[in-house]
């Protein structure tokens, strides 16, 4: 089944307004920057995005977010990003962080059609006993705090249950991938491209390198194209062109 599609607008073809999105990347590694602009260019809003993190202020998904159309979030980490840090606080955007393990474990889970899952991360603080702040409101009062979760002992220790993540689609970034949807990723942007991937319903990946089936050895296929829709080939500049969150120089 040849999955590749000629634009982007043609790979992020019904994405609409409130849909849900799992989005690859590591900081600005990996992540589907010619994906997330054209949801920008598609006019979608009110997003919910399942991330490690959103991006950087004009940057990954941080382009989205300066643009007005994300309404919640489910990360691990703010970071140096400070509209997203502004939006939250100010109570236009809502907030779940989630332990990184566990992000990644949710992703997987809900791939794997698996619905929960207890982990020991969480147990005695506020990701367990619920209270932490989702959405504020415009006073600078908790609007809307994290609900409880069930803890359950097994063998002696407490572990706490976590829901499976899925979505309506996923963005993903491959270094390689061919017209059946098989991808290989590169270094860190394996991290939680593969994840998003599982999660999505309709997922969508931008490769940097497409090859003709049967091109890749399937020992070195790091996600099967059983998971993927859409593959959208990137131009050479396209490929190339790769964020970096932080320079340093060296005296």
């Amino acid at each position: 089944m040849d999955k590749v599609v000629h634009s982007a607008a043609e790979a992020v073809a019904g994405i609409g307004d409130g849909a849900s999105l799992a989005v690859g990347g590591f900081g600005l590694s990996g992540v589907p920057d010619v994906l997330i602009e054209a949801v920008r260019a598609s006019g979608a809003r009110g997003l919910a995005i399942v991330s490690n993190n959103c991006g950087v202020d004009g940057g990954g998904l941080g382009i989205l977010l300066a643009a007005g159309r994300i309404a919640r979030v489910t990360g691990s980490y703010v970071g140096d990003n400070k509209e997203f840090a502004r939006q939250y606080l100010s109570g236009e955007l809502e907030l779940e962080l989630t332990p990184q393990g566990t992000l990644a474990e949710r992703l997987r889970a809900g791939g794997a059609g698996i619905p929960g899952f207890y982990t020991p991360a969480g147990v005695g603080t506020l990701v367990a006993e619920g209270g932490l702040p989702w959405r504020y409101a415009p006073d600078g009062s908790v609007a809307l705090p994290s609900p409880p979760k069930e803890v359950r002992a097994f063998h002696g220790r407490d572990y706490l249950l976590e829901e499976a993540i899925t979505t309506d689609f996923a963005l993903v970034r491959a270094a390689r991938g061919d017209r059946h949807g098989n991808l290989v990723f590169r270094k860190a942007a394996r991290n939680f491209n593969p994840l998003a991937a599982m999660a999505g319903r309709t997922t969508v990946a931008e490769v940097e390198e497409l090859v003709e089936p049967g091109a890749l050895d399937p020992d070195e296929v790091h996600l099967p194209g059983v998971y993927v829709r859409r593959v959208l080939p990137l131009t050479p500049a396209q490929a190339a062109a790769k964020g970096i969150e932080k320079r340093r120089v060296r005296p």
